[in-house]
């Protein structure tokens, strides 16, 4: 046989076994997590075209922007450590300040500040069987569920005679501050103030001196959450979409 076809054989044989041994290897998912202020859902927000979609308050429902439609989640009480396992009920537009929006059945669930409505939301892996439940971590892990099929939701309180043994922890009170933007004359930015003014009865908008070619266009100072959101919303509905939050 000549030496030629012994080496093409060889390298076949080669090739056709590195095939069949090679498996595809899938990159792990990455499970969507972030923490911010929740939109507790009013259907005022729906007629004022804050949100483009309806939830039912009284129901566990939520929606998000990107998130699908059924897609399991935990939403976490930072403050209390209470958490609810639920799904992303629709897809929605809303202001981009706000991470998710929960109907008010969540919300009092929750035990949300509704001055400052902080949550953790953690996309989490699909099953079978679904919970919704709320919990209270302390020193030892309490663990309780009762399963019911996904198309049904069902509430678990645990531990709840030990609330009254716990001191409630309180958000730490912070000034916000709204950031417009920054202007390189302090003209630009005094005119837009004074416009600005005018059209949203706010009368907390200022120019702040940063440096000799930084004049910033800001406002508040906002005592909660809440309470910037209102102004926020505002500025929106105006076309200022790019807005940032600062806390002192």
């Amino acid at each position: 046989m000549n030496k030629y076809k012994i080496i093409l054989i060889i390298f076949s044989m080669v090739i056709l076994y590195s095939c069949a041994d090679y498996k595809v290897q899938q990159k792990p998912k990455k499970y969507f997590s972030s923490k911010g202020f929740a939109l507790v859902y009013d259907d005022n927000f729906f007629s004022e075209k804050v949100v483009n979609r309806k939830i039912k308050n009284n129901s566990l429902q939520t929606m998000h922007s990107f998130l699908k439609s059924n897609t399991p989640i935990k939403i976490i009480n930072p403050v209390n450590s209470k958490f609810i396992d639920t799904k992303i009920s629709k897809n929605a537009k809303y202001p981009k300040i706000f991470n998710i929006v929960i109907s008010k059945e969540i919300a009092l669930f929750l035990e949300l500040d509704p001055e400052n409505p902080y949550v953790e939301v953690l996309e989490t892996k699909k099953n079978k069987i679904f919970i919704a439940k709320k919990a209270i971590t302390f020193d030892e892990e309490k663990n309780v569920a009762d399963t019911v099929r996904i198309d049904e939701i069902k509430i678990d309180n645990l531990t709840e005679n030990k609330l009254d043994n716990k001191k409630n922890k309180k958000i730490k009170s912070k000034n916000f501050l709204l950031i417009i933007g920054d202007f390189y004359y302090e003209d630009s930015a005094s005119t837009l103030m004074k416009e600005l003014r005018k059209k949203t009865k706010m009368n907390n908008i200022n120019v702040k001196k940063i440096n000799k070619t930084k004049y910033r266009l800001m406002v508040g100072p906002f005592k909660n959450f809440n309470a910037l959101k209102i102004a926020y919303i505002s500025l929106n509905n105006l076309g200022f979409e790019n807005l940032n939050i600062y806390d002192n």
